[in-house]
Parts: C-alpha cells; sequence; structure tokens
C-alpha cells in the first residue's frame, strides 16, 4: 500500500496545470505556461600536491536560470510596459532603461485541483531579458498568438507559510 509523506494527508501529486503568477500586488491575467525554476551549483574540483590520485569535489557559484512566462495575446500591456522599462525604443538619451523599477520580485503559485494554493516561490530581482510581442504569424495555422517574457532572476525561494490545506469536502443535501 502506498505511503503519504511526513506530514502530508495528500497521496495523489498535484497537477501542473493550475498555477498563477502575481506582481506589482497583483495577479498577471491569462498566463498559459511558465518554464521550469531551475538552479545550478558549480563543482569545484580540487586535490592536494602530494595525493596525485585522489580529488576533492566542493560546491562553487549558485546560478539560476532565467524564466520564460508566456500568455495569449491580448490588450492587457503588463508584459510590453515591463519589458518596455529595461530598453524603450525610441526614448530620448539617458532614459532608455527604468533604472528605479525595472526589477520586480514576482510570485508563482501552485494550486490544486479545488483553486487552493498549495506551494508558492517568491523570485527575486527580476527583470526582462527577452520580449516576444507576437509570435509567427500563420494563415494556414489553428491556434492561439502567444506572448512571451523572459525573466532573468537572482534567486527564487519557497514560501513556508504556505502549508498543505485542507482538502475542502462537499457536504450532503
Amino acid at each position: 500500500m502506498a505511503q503519504f509523506s511526513a506530514g502530508s494527508n495528500r497521496l495523489d501529486p498535484y497537477k501542473n496545470f493550475k498555477f498563477r503568477v502575481k506582481w506589482d500586488g497583483r495577479y498577471v491575467a491569462g498566463v498559459s505556461k511558465i518554464s521550469t525554476l531551475k538552479r545550478t551549483t558549480e563543482m569545484i574540483k580540487h586535490r592536494c600536491g602530494g595525493d596525485p590520485s585522489t580529488s576533492f569535489k566542493a560546491p562553487g557559484r549558485t546560478e539560476y536560470d532565467a524564466i520564460t512566462i508566456e500568455r495569449g495575446v491580448t490588450h492587457d500591456l503588463d508584459f510590453e510596459r515591463w519589458a518596455n522599462k529595461v530598453w524603450n525604443f525610441g526614448s530620448v538619451a539617458g532614459s532608455e532603461v527604468s533604472l528605479a523599477d525595472f526589477r520586480k520580485d514576482i510570485i508563482i503559485e501552485l494550486l490544486n485541483e479545488a483553486g487552493q494554493t498549495v506551494l508558492s516561490y517568491s523570485i527575486f530581482r527580476c527583470w526582462v531579458s527577452e520580449f516576444q510581442a507576437l509570435p509567427d504569424l500563420d494563415a494556414n495555422a489553428n491556434g492561439v498568438a502567444i506572448a512571451k517574457l523572459k525573466i532573468e532572476n537572482e534567486g527564487w525561494e519557497r514560501d513556508p507559510a504556505v502549508t498543505e490545506p485542507a482538502p475542502p469536502k462537499f457536504t450532503e443535501p
């Protein structure tokens, strides 16, 4: 028989299709896809001069991969406004970058099937390194136009205050 993990009442893993993204204190509309949160710590190999047959390994620098956020193209300007803070084409010399606010902290929340927040990650000091306003347009295709932001960041962490919620239960009438 399957075992529950310590401190959990849930046997099934969470699904990857219910999530929300929040920045500037509000949820971003229409987000359909977020790439993985990934960090990599470099390995430093060293050895002692008197022991040529053994090497030791130690952790080095940790890097956080960029995150891509996708959503359907609409009249909402959130993606474009943020991207323009990093490079605003046609602006007056000396004001191409909004140094005061081009970085944002964002929050990614994973929800269970009932819509309860089950995991939350804070991503720090994010800024837009790539903005795709429109995809390839194809008159013979049958799909949704998707805009993309590639977001550089300086780290992320799970919010320990978000704990496993009590599962909702329907009551009989």
